[in-house]
């Protein structure tokens, strides 16, 4: 589906900051079939147990490579356009990233509820 580690614009990043894009990258093809398939090609309650496994793996990941993660939504959704981009761009918010990183802070998690309210 996508060919980001190609891409020129992205050579000049750091090793940990590329295989952050990997990932996200990886991730994100599995995100957007998910979310983009038609309930007939797979089944809506093995997404939404999937998706919830995700969610919970992303949470545990090192707090330095979350952060890197996180970013690297952006980026790859760069390479995409419509719907497709929409899903990927909002993945971080989708699956609570953000809140995984503030998790020890009450403050910015107050600030990050605020965000969403205003959002949702």
């Amino acid at each position: 589906m996508r060919f980001i580690i190609f891409c020129p614009s992205i050579w000049s990043r750091s090793d940990e900051t590329m295989i952050a894009i990997q990932v996200a990258s990886i991730i994100a093809s599995f995100v957007v079939f998910f979310e983009l398939a038609d309930d007939d090609v797979v089944d809506p309650d093995a997404v939404a147990k999937m998706m919830e496994e995700l969610a919970a793996e992303l949470e545990t990941l090192d707090k330095g490579f979350l952060r890197e993660l996180i970013d690297a939504f952006a980026i790859v959704a760069e390479e995409d356009s419509g719907k497709v981009k929409e899903v990927v761009r909002n993945i971080p918010y989708r699956f609570y990233l953000e809140e995984a990183l503030a998790a020890d802070d009450p403050v910015r998690l107050a600030e990050l509820e605020a965000i969403r309210d205003a959002r949702d």
